[in-house]
């Protein structure tokens, strides 16, 4: 994984944990900043001017690279700036989170099925065809056109983006523990349970 990426996937984590982000305590490595993990740790302080020189370059090059992919934006405030998530950038945060090998999701089925009903026009096709591949990473399989449903408990991720989102009408999340016999045997047959 390059080291961009790797910044750039930190500078999302941080971004999703707060409202706003000084851009100055993202992007001085001499500064107490939160991609070191928080508290009063410098975090790529090395003996080596050059090698910090390199480290504030590449996470400034990464900041304009979200920024220019749409995924953060900056508010300036008075004399500071800030950094925020766009909704774009909640969505790759998810899309990360969903990708990444710490992601700990409890596989033995507790008896209740995840159903997610998507409704999304033509018009938002691109926002649709990204909420399709979050349901598929997370495990979904297709019911029916815009049916999805996983016995694995992903809802409060999809409440989540549904907040983020503000889609309120169109996402609908059904946790429930009965479907008829025909169809459950179905798609226990899919999962392989």
């Amino acid at each position: 994984m390059s080291k961009k990426l790797d910044y750039s996937k930190k500078i999302l984590k941080i971004l999703s944990e707060k409202p706003a982000v000084l851009l100055s305590e993202i992007q001085d490595p001499l500064h107490s900043s939160p991609l070191a993990g928080g508290g009063s740790v410098t975090y790529f302080h090395n003996k080596n001017n050059l090698q910090d020189k390199v480290n504030k370059y590449a996470i400034t090059r990464s900041l304009k690279n979200l920024k220019d992919a749409g995924f953060i934006e900056n508010i300036s405030s008075g004399k500071n700036s800030y950094a925020r998530l766009t909704k774009d950038g909640r969505k790759k945060v998810n899309s990360i989170n969903l990708e990444s090998d710490t992601a700990v999701v409890n596989t033995s089925w507790d008896g209740n099925w995840r159903i997610v009903l998507l409704d999304l026009p033509e018009s938002r096709k691109a926002e649709r065809e990204s909420l399709r591949y979050l349901l598929k990473k997370a495990g979904f399989v297709c019911l029916k056109n815009s049916a999805w449903i996983s016995p694995y408990p992903f809802e409060f991720m999809f409440y989540n983006i549904k907040k983020d989102l503000n889609l309120t009408n169109e996402l609908v999340i059904i946790v429930t523990n009965k479907i008829d016999e025909i169809t459950e045997t179905e798609i226990k047959n899919i999962f392989g349970m």
